[in-house]
């Protein structure tokens, strides 16, 4: 591929719902564009983006992939990503390194929640974008309901470019609305002009006015002359259209159907024409030698600035670093500088990514997309730069993950193995994470959904020959005591010649403080027990609240106090007080009230209106407390409440069933409380038949 200057670059991430045909349409355009020669088809396992085992199995993308293509004199680089929520991360990272965005939206399926996520994504972003009904070659799909639809989410701003021309229940060809001309595709795909059908005149003046409007709206000169009946030439509405797509205030949808490759010509053709270069996009960074804004702008006489915003770990093709070129002209074996590890880099080859096919170009102007092949310790987010101009970005936001499951290798001489695989599974994903919970015996395994965790077992299983499998967590409960108990221990044994000898006499009560284990304290008189003993019998305390004797979780808010005791002045060892002091501790904790106590999690959830009563009806039911609900904009609302952590296992699921996947949620850890008592003796019960 030849090299492209900045402003011959177009950076364009896909968006929509899983399934409404984004791979389908990039593999449409990747066909028209030259690089394959025939198109492939998600069902068959062969198209150029979803080209990973799991993606082919399961027919859907679990990744964002990058495929550049030329189209004219201009390269776009497009950046399919995946649809399903479980993958959100890969979408974030896609996002930050766009320019310009397409929501897809299946003509048939219609306007579904992951058109509106993909529309706060752009928000959140700040990406022009245009919107591409696809399928239109189902009967059954709707333009006009889609138009609709989508005007009433978001106003007069969507303006209509194109409308479908059928013929025997098909897709024949397009009517422009801005010229009022037709077209249709010859066996060649080639556009050749047609008469307009008498039906379809209603519907151009329908929607040419609404594309009218959005143009009035541009300007406070447009919307006089709309008012008074002027005409907008052709031109005019073209020329308006140019800059209110690049800010947003316009957002033009067309039709395609990407299974036939239909109108993708024409939206590359707008791709293009309409969206931005990276050079008309700010972009700043921080000069951490002067601690100063640095403005990069996508310009290529600054210093040489890049940001990794993807990274590829794969046990066949190595790792690969997806980059951003920020400013500069970056060349094969440039020396850049990391400033976040504090390293130099020398970056070898230049390569740009097509799905997972690297090829190996010359330099990168800034703006373009391309791939760094085994820089050893730069993680995603880092920034690359020089070292006489070091400088950082923001890092991009990735959502946290809250969805959890245990995990165990199936054969235990693979745990070295599975950690290490997954270490390189997290550099990929940085919505996964690994959590040791020492004090249950466990290692937790953290993501977006149940989905991706599925999808993570597979991928270790398929590409790192390792087997694990996934179980229901174990709340970290905690031991406390309500009540005050006062108990004599002694430790003697006689096994010739030394033997051993603890006596202590000691109370425990409530310390009022359950964030700390246990309190010490020692009020011994006369040298009953002396000194020298007194940090033995601390330890036994403190050995014995790691596993508490109801159940065998940590102990909280307990104080133990000395008051008496004895010793012998041969067989008194810190080993006897110090068992005396767990006997203790073991009796005197039982005999003292004691329960269990649970993990008390802040819960927001942000739902669309019309599911706050099931949301809070279902956290009832999971022993929540709701605490309020505070209006969101976008006509959403974010209730607080406080939940056990217990409840919320497979809340995940539960949430975006009741919201048809509109449904968010974050939680935090609150405090403890007392667990209610059929809550306590089932734990109790099931940790007894543990033993």
């Amino acid at each position: 591929m030849k090299i492209y200057t900045t402003d011959k670059i177009r950076n364009v991430v896909i968006l929509g719902h899983g399934g409404a045909g984004k791979t389908t349409l990039v593999e449409a355009m990747a066909y028209l564009a030259g690089v394959t020669n025939r198109m492939g088809k998600v069902v068959d396992g062969n198209t150029i983006s979803d080209y990973d085992k799991e993606e082919i199995k399961r027919g859907f993308s679990i990744s964002t992939s990058v495929i550049p293509i030329e189209w004219g004199d201009t390269k776009i680089n497009i950046l399919d990503t995946p649809g399903f929520f479980d993958f959100v991360g890969e979408v974030e990272e896609a996002a930050a390194a766009a320019d310009a965005a397409i929501i897809v939206i299946n003509g048939k399926a219609g306007v579904e929640v992951g058109t509106q996520k993909a529309w706060e994504i752009c928000e959140k972003y700040h990406l022009p974008r245009l919107i591409c009904v696809t399928g239109m070659d189902d009967d059954n799909a709707s333009f006009r309901q889609v138009v609709q639809d989508m005007q009433e989410l978001y106003g007069k701003k969507i303006a209509p470019f194109h409308i479908p021309l059928r013929a025997n229940e098909k897709l024949v060809g397009l009517i422009n609305l801005i010229s009022q001309e037709a077209f249709k595709w010859d066996r060649n795909g080639n556009t050749v002009p047609t008469d307009v059908p008498d039906y379809s005149h209603a519907n151009i003046e329908l929607l040419r006015e609404t594309l009218v409007e959005a143009v009035a709206e541009t300007s406070e000169e447009y919307m006089e002359r709309y008012f008074e009946g002027d005409e907008f030439s052709d031109n005019e509405i073209r020329q308006a259209l140019r800059v209110s797509v690049q800010d947003g205030s316009i957002v033009p949808i067309s039709v395609a159907a990407g299974i036939d490759a239909h109108g993708v010509f024409t939206l590359l053709d707008d791709i293009v024409k309409y969206l931005p270069s990276p050079d008309k996009k700010e972009c700043k960074a921080i000069n951490t030698k002067s601690n100063e804004v640095f403005d990069v702008d996508f310009n290529f006489a600054k210093p040489k600035t890049a940001y990794i915003f993807k990274t590829i770990v794969d046990p066949f093709i190595g790792k690969y670093s997806l980059i951003k070129v920020t400013s500069g002209v970056i060349k094969t074996d440039d020396v850049l500088y990391n400033e976040e590890r504090g390293m130099d880099d020398k970056i070898g080859k230049v390569y740009i990514l097509r799905g997972n096919k690297p090829e190996e170009v010359s330099e990168l102007h800034a703006g373009d997309i391309g791939a760094l092949a085994k820089l050893n310790k730069v993680v995603t987010t880092d920034t690359l730069s020089t070292k006489a101009t070091p400088v950082t970005f923001i890092r991009t936001a990735i959502s946290k993950p809250y969805t959890y499951m245990a995990y165990k290798p199936v054969n235990k001489a693979d745990v070295d193995k599975v950690s290490q695989s997954l270490q390189k599974m997290m550099q990929e994903d940085l919505t996964l994470k690994v959590v040791n919970d020492s004090e249950n015996r466990q290692t937790l395994l953290y993501g977006i959904g149940d989905q991706q965790l599925d999808v993570v077992v597979s991928k270790l299983q398929e590409k790192y020959k390792v087997q694990i499998t996934l179980e229901q967590p174990k709340v970290p409960f905690r031991e406390t005591i309500r009540k005050k108990a006062d108990v004599e221990s002694k430790y003697k044994k006689q096994s010739g010649g030394h033997g051993q000898y603890g006596h202590v006499k000691m109370t425990f009560e409530p310390s009022g403080d359950l964030e700390s284990p246990y309190v010490f304290e020692q009020i011994v008189v006369g040298g009953a027990v002396p000194k020298n003993y007194f940090p033995a019998v601390e330890k036994g305390v403190q050995d014995a609240v790691e596993k508490g004797p109801l159940a065998g979780y940590p102990v909280v808010g307990v104080k133990a106090t000395l008051y008496d005791g004895s010793y012998h002045p041969v067989d008194s060892s810190e080993m006897a007080f110090k068992t005396a002091s767990i006997q203790a501790f073991k009796k005197g904790f039982m005999e003292a009230s004691p329960v269990l106590l649970e993990p008390i999690s802040s819960l927001k959830v942000l739902v669309p209106d019309a599911y706050t009563g099931d949301i809070m009806g279902d956290l009832n039911k999971r022993r929540g407390r709701v605490l309020g609900m505070n209006p969101v904009e976008g006509g959403k609302q974010e209730i607080v409440a406080d939940i056990p952590t217990a409840s919320l296992f497979g809340y995940n699921t539960d949430l975006r069933s009741m919201t048809g996947g509109s449904g968010t949620y974050s939680y935090e850890f609150a405090r403890y409380e007392q667990a209610p008592s059929d809550i306590q003796e089932k734990e109790i019960a099931a940790r007894a038949e543990e033993q």
